[in-house]
């Protein structure tokens, strides 16, 4: 499958509908970024069962700033809606692999479950700053 350029437009639809989602941002001056693509390129036709898209930040400026992209390339990967890892830095291949893999074998119950401890825990700390003052 070939890489799904994202636009601010189509960004959040393809992330909440794209079960496994990899994003590379990156833009075409970017010497690391440029070295970067064949191989994100080759792990999108070697995973057809994810999606693997593109956001060019001279193009996507409003986005990449939403994402708080500081330093391209920086990939993002988001399953089931929810973001999951985001990494600064061209991945050699066997690390992109090694990636794709962990994202697919996430247990995202489990990654809920996480998430709303951490989610009580900070409830917790926040309301107890409140009756302190």
């Amino acid at each position: 499958m070939a890489t799904v350029a994202l636009t601010l437009e189509n960004f959040e639809q393809t992330i909440l509908e794209g079960g496994t989602v990899f994003v590379d941002f990156w833009a075409s001056w970017c010497g690391p970024c440029v070295q970067f693509a064949p191989n994100y390129e080759a792990a999108s036709e070697a995973n057809p069962d994810a999606v693997f898209a593109k956001v060019d930040t001279e193009d996507q400026q409003q986005l990449a700033a939403a994402m708080n992209i500081t330093s391209i390339p920086t990939i993002m990967a988001f399953k089931d809606g929810i973001g999951v890892f985001a990494q600064a830095g061209a991945l050699p291949r066997p690390v992109l692999d090694d990636l794709i893999e962990q994202v697919k074998g996430l247990d995202m119950d489990e990654v809920r479950r996480q998430m709303a401890a951490e989610q009580e825990t900070a409830d917790a700390v926040e309301s107890s700053e409140v009756t302190e003052d």
